[in-house]
């Protein structure tokens, strides 16, 4: 039987992206990327809570004008050392890192994510999503590839299309999807490592866990999401959003 356990989860949105510069206050059929992200995310019934935290006063600003939790943080290097502070302001036993910029993102990303956490295993402390792509996807850097044992925990996470396909016989490959569940005690010890050498090679921060022993389970999900780094990003979803009449 699972467990009953108070899940937060937490919006991450900082304002200056470097590649597009505001991009979680751009419109996307009529409403800031912020608030479909919100929006879509609230669905989900295995949240106990949820909330935006962000460094932005323009984005604490519009989320309390909509009535979204927001929470001033400081300055961050990434998302994960955001939801720390978080974590230090608001008691959950498990904590979801919802990228702000997925306005894809629907409530079974979010209960697939947590369920690792449900089966009363006290050795699951990260988990996180996969998704099966085609060949075209996984030759693109830009795609973060993952590679996961028999019991579903990852074996590495890479730009590189792994598997290497030696023989040409086929292989699945799995996109990872940017959501992470965390019990406090990971969040704790993610911060206190340093910069791993294989996550400042491929710039992926989940492999500083994978480096130091720390297993990360993770779940796949049938549904794919559209990440929003670039301005043809935001048009690709803001068409999505068109032809769907909105989510």
């Amino acid at each position: 039987m699972g467990r009953k356990l108070k899940i937060l989860g937490v919006i991450p949105a900082r304002f200056d992206s470097s590649r597009l510069p505001g991009k979680v206050l751009k419109n996307i059929a009529g409403k800031p990327m912020i608030y479909w992200v919100y929006k879509n995310a609230r669905k989900s019934s295995v949240l106990s809570d949820l909330l935006v935290a962000t460094d932005s006063e323009k984005v604490l600003r519009y989320c309390q004008g909509e009535n979204i939790p927001v929470i001033l943080t400081g300055r961050h290097p990434s998302g994960t050392d955001r939801l720390r502070e978080v974590m230090e302001r608001v008691e959950a036993d498990v904590y979801i890192n919802i990228q702000g910029d997925e306005p894809t993102i629907r409530p079974e990303h979010l209960d697939a994510v947590v369920s690792p956490f449900l089966r009363d295993d006290l050795r699951v402390q990260v988990a996180t999503l996969k998704v099966a792509i085609e060949e075209s996807e996984a030759q693109d850097p830009n795609k973060v590839k993952v590679v996961a044992d028999d019991s579903g925990r990852a074996l590495y996470f890479s730009r590189y299309p792994v598997p290497y396909d030696r023989e040409g016989a086929g292989v699945k490959r799995f996109k990872h999807l940017g959501i992470y569940a965390y019990t406090k005690s990971a969040l704790d010890l993610f911060h206190s490592l340093p910069e791993s050498s294989l996550e400042l090679a491929e710039r992926l921060e989940q492999l500083r866990f994978l480096q130091n022993g720390v297993g990360i389970y993770v779940v796949e999900t049938p549904y794919d999401t559209v990440g929003v780094d670039t301005q043809e990003d935001l048009q690709k979803v803001e068409l999505m959003f068109s032809c769907a009449g909105n989510p």
